[in-house]
């Protein structure tokens, strides 16, 4: 059987620390984190693998679990604090609401798949600041509104304005933007109706189809 602790030591040794995470605080919540609890059924010893993990959550979306290296760096630019309030899109069976809780957030998580909202509830059971929220994932959560961050688990083809109008002032969104062969991850900071968006690194996720486009890329 994998020892999924030392599994998760050399997660955090040989794929975050070596992609540029450098953040304590993020390093030691992937350690903490048992990633294994959040894959599908029977995938556990898939956990640790540097790949985005398939899920099968039903509709029509190739929906996935971003490679460990991917999510801590997208977690580590936004640059959380203890006591933050964070969306988290397209959570999955709840691995990134977990981290982001384990960092000291208050975390509402969104899941338009009601398989994999059911699962996440499971799985997050038990933990205090969190909510779970089966909506359309282009919708966010505005009644908890406004953020200090959004992590947006999957790519989108178009910005995703709805979402970043959910924003506190100075708030961060990363996601994955861009067609699937020039995606980068993506920063948006709000500073007043304006939103900034800095490309961070070159990354690749399954499309997101609540935030596709017509005929192609728009920015």
């Amino acid at each position: 059987m994998l020892d999924y602790a030392q599994a998760r030591r050399l997660m955090v040794d040989c794929q975050l620390r070596t992609f540029d995470v450098n953040s304590i605080a993020v390093l030691d919540a992937f350690e903490d984190v048992a990633r294994e609890r959040f894959v599908p059924p029977g995938r556990e010893d898939f956990a640790y693998i540097d790949q985005t993990l398939s899920l099968d959550g039903g509709g029509g979306d190739r929906r996935a679990m971003p490679a460990p290296m991917l999510l801590a760096r997208m977690i580590q630019a936004l640059d959380l604090h203890a006591g933050d309030k964070v969306l988290d899109v397209g959570t999955g069976y709840g691995y990134a609401t977990a981290i982001l809780r384990q960092l000291g957030a208050e975390v509402v998580a969104t899941e338009s798949s009601a398989v994999l909202a059911a699962g996440a509830r499971e799985r997050l059971a038990g933990l205090s600041n969190i909510a779970v929220v089966e909506a359309p994932l282009e919708a966010g959560a505005p009644a908890q509104a406004p953020y200090d961050g959004i992590l947006v688990n999957g790519r989108v083809e178009m910005r995703p304005q709805t979402l970043l109008e959910q924003l506190k002032e100075g708030g961060r969104l990363v996601c994955v933007l861009g067609p699937a062969r020039a995606a980068k991850a993506t920063l948006f900071v709000r500073t007043g109706d304006a939103f900034g968006a800095r490309p961070l690194f070159d990354a690749t996720l399954p499309a997101l189809g609540a935030f596709a486009t017509e005929g192609g890329f728009a920015f």
